[in-house]
């Protein structure tokens, strides 16, 4: 089974807010998914995005792979190190 860690989108037409979830690869997008690790709010100046640092490490530690949204969020958050 592989698991991504990916953005599930919720709120209203034109009104986005994400969760930031872990997922089988085959569940859809809003659908079926393993644990909420956070948030991610783009309409907040400066978009808001809070996480749960222990349990990304430990899903990324398991193997789940981000996706490059989600990768981009890590990184600015300083969890997620580019891979040299």
């Amino acid at each position: 089974m592989s698991v991504k860690i990916r953005l599930a989108r919720h709120g209203a037409k034109k009104r986005p807010f994400y969760r930031i979830v872990v997922a089988n690869i085959e569940d859809p997008r809003d659908g079926r998914f393993l644990e909420t690790v956070g948030t991610y709010n783009p309409l907040k100046e400066p978009a808001e995005v809070t996480l749960k640092e222990d349990r990304v490490r430990h899903w990324i530690d398991q193997g789940a792979i981000p996706t490059d949204t989600v990768k981009s969020l890590l990184k600015k958050e300083g969890i997620f190190a580019p891979s040299a």
